[in-house]
């Protein structure tokens, strides 16, 4: 049986500009999707449907087939489904199989996981629904607000409900009226009936259904629940802002491996240190670091990975311990991200197989730039609220040398600190 999940994944986006490309936790929107669709065992075959070259490129980082999407589909109109529809017909061109069940998954839930996916294709598959589709159990009174000339009119009222009552309270723009629940009314919510909200997520179809109801729901439809605590849809920089924050709380543990990461690049102030200064009479900054963070550096660069360190500040010290690592160094530099994607232009490294380690908010730009953005045990709030792994050491503590262990194995452990001498 062929399960094709297709992601539509245009490049325009008016809310928040190259959205389906926005990292959360390091990890582009549409490369998400992707993983959790390939993540699902009942799904045979990923396609992300797109009209944008970069989007087409980390899709097929991630592991997807791309359906390049003609402009008679892609504009600000489409229907997910005309792109769902094509990419069918393009799959079976190709690979020269008949599709049985589709899904349509929406890279703007940053938090669709794949039992979200597994749940919908299960239902249309095994469970011989027509289409299915993901919620959440929602228990809110729902109120819209009408013009009062329109509020007056019994048919208005009827239109959205034999429930909807008009209330008396007016706004300067019209009244509200209460449309799955009388507003006259307050029931307890367990004597209420259990309403579900669409999460938006993700949908399963059967195939032959589907191209001939023309639409996403038809025939039987299953309802799969999923954590309301995941529910969140990115439509503009606020929702971004949001995902970002909440992804260190509900995504899934994570720390990278040596499979993962091409490159390691440092910051250097608070996490290769402890962030203070030591100034002696003529002005010379003393700083102190940890030796087992030179071990696990030497350890990354014996295995193959390229390695830099990126500073804002233009001070020797950073200089003395690049050189003492035999590291290359960028510093001096206003605009680390700026400086990170040059890099790795002229490395010929792509960005998210960077691991990039940081404790401050300079260091955000870089965040959203790399695949594994990282911050140290003692690094700024909103900075750990960014990374997608945060270490148990602080920085200057060996945190460098535990990010080693990460990649290389758990025989660089850091051991327990001690006091070092400073380093110059």
């Amino acid at each position: 049986m062929t399960v094709l999940a297709v992601i539509p994944a245009r490049g325009g986006s008016k809310g928040v500009p190259a959205k389906n490309l926005a990292p959360v936790a390091g990890v582009p929107l549409v490369a998400r999707a992707v993983r959790a669709c390939l993540d699902a065992p009942l799904v045979t075959h990923v396609a992300v449907s797109t009209d944008d070259a970069d989007i087409a490129a980390a899709a097929r980082s991630a592991g997807a087939e791309v359906v390049p999407r003609p402009a008679a589909i892609a504009g600000d109109t489409a229907t997910s489904e005309s792109a769902v529809l094509h990419a069918m017909d393009a799959h079976e061109a190709v690979h020269g199989d008949r599709v049985d069940v589709v899904l349509l998954v929406q890279c703007t839930s940053p938090f669709i996981a794949r039992e979200d996916v597994e749940g919908v294709a299960r239902a249309v598959v095994e469970e011989g629904a027509d289409s299915a589709v993901t919620v959440a159990p929602f228990h809110g009174f729902v109120w819209r607000e009408s013009e009062p000339a329109d509020a007056a009119d019994p048919a208005v009222a009827q239109a959205v409900g034999s429930t909807a009552v008009l209330v008396d309270t007016a706004t300067a723009t019209g009244s509200g009226y209460g449309v799955n629940h009388d507003a006259s009314f307050r029931p307890r919510r367990q004597d209420r009936p259990q309403d579900f909200l669409e999460t938006g997520a993700a949908y399963a179809m059967n195939a032959a259904g589907f191209r001939e109801a023309g639409h996403r729901f038809f025939g039987r439809t299953a309802l799969v629940r999923t954590d309301p605590a995941r529910v969140l849809e990115v439509d503009d920089p606020h929702d971004l802002a949001r995902a970002r924050a909440l992804a260190p709380l509900l995504d899934d543990a994570a720390l990278p491996a040596r499979e993962d990461v091409d490159a390691v690049v440092l910051d250097f102030d608070g996490t290769q240190t402890d962030d203070r200064v030591l100034i002696d009479a003529d002005g010379r900054e003393i700083v102190a670091v940890h030796r087992g963070d030179g071990l696990g550096v030497a350890h990354l660069r014996k295995a193959g990975l390229e390695l830099l360190i990126l500073s804002t500040e233009q001070n020797p010290v950073v200089a003395a311990r690049a050189r003492k690592l035999q590291v290359p160094v960028l510093h001096g530099i206003d605009r680390k991200d700026l400086a990170l994607k040059q890099w790795c232009e002229e490395k010929g490294i792509a960005p998210e197989r960077v691991l990039y380690v940081g404790n401050d908010v300079n260091d955000l730009p870089c965040f959203h730039l790399v695949g594994w953005p990282v911050a140290v045990a003692s690094a700024h709030d909103s900075v750990r609220a960014a990374a997608r792994a945060v270490t148990a050491t602080p920085g200057g503590e060996g945190a460098i040398r535990e990010i080693a262990a990460w990649l290389l194995g758990p025989h660089l452990h850091t051991p327990e600190t001690t006091p070092l001498s400073p380093e110059k």
